[in-house]
């Protein structure tokens, strides 16, 4: 359990299965990133290739105050044709720049992942709060549990959408000490030069709710406690 900071697993009775609970953890946890690059829809949309990715690059902020995650449209700094479409039309092979259009779907993953076979069989629960989504329908933002085979060959998955409020959801897994278990954040959509990231929005995830939101629950805890 050492790899996990928000991880509480109890058996619920003697010879039945444990329940896992998962959470928004801050920097410090073992966060990992990978990447998924696809065509563009009009150019097929079929995959390119996926490899880990830095979690700035990806591009994710972590807001250890808060605490608070975001994640923002996926960023390419290489100005290559392979990345970015030439708006002028004139076969510039490094077309890439403030305005340029992306050229590629790119999806950034965001997760944390068990190995060692703590999770096997377990029923994983991943809970936490969307503090807000502005994406554009350029982007996709969603949450999601998976269990992979051992040579990450397939996967069993539920994704739910990043929508804003309190999240919570669970996962089954397969009792296999050698399967891997990840929880964590998606977001999909065309890449986007840095300095044009601001209109495509950006999602917030954290373990507690936003302010105005526990405003809320203080006032109905209180009009609660004023009827006993």
């Amino acid at each position: 359990m050492k790899r996990i900071c928000t991880l509480l697993c109890a058996g619920v009775l003697a010879g039945s299965a444990q329940a896992a609970n998962v959470g928004v953890d801050n920097s410090s946890a073992p966060w990992l990133g990978f990447m998924n690059v696809f065509a563009l829809p009009q150019d097929g949309g079929g995959y390119i290739f996926g490899s880990p990715w830095g979690i700035a690059d990806l591009v994710a902020t972590f807001d250890d105050g808060y605490p608070s995650i975001s994640m923002f449209p996926n960023s390419i700094g290489d100005p290559n044709e392979f990345w970015y479409q030439d708006p002028t039309g004139g076969g510039n092979p490094n077309p890439g720049g403030p305005g340029a259009p992306g050229n590629k779907i790119m999806e950034a993953n965001l997760y944390q992942e068990v190995s060692d076979g703590s999770l096997s069989g377990t029923t994983v629960t991943f809970s936490g709060y969307v503090l807000s989504n502005t994406f554009t329908d350029a982007h996709d933002a969603r949450i999601f549990i998976r269990d992979f085979a051992p040579d990450y060959s397939s996967s069993v998955d539920v994704y739910i959408d990043a929508t804003v409020g309190y999240f919570s959801f669970s996962l089954n897994t397969i009792a296999d000490p050698a399967r891997h278990v990840q929880w964590g954040f998606q977001v999909k959509g065309v890449n986007v030069w840095i300095t044009d990231i601001a209109p495509f929005g950006s999602v917030t995830y954290s373990s507690i709710p936003a302010p105005a939101s526990m405003a809320l629950l203080t006032l109905g805890g209180l009009a609660m406690r004023r009827r006993r």
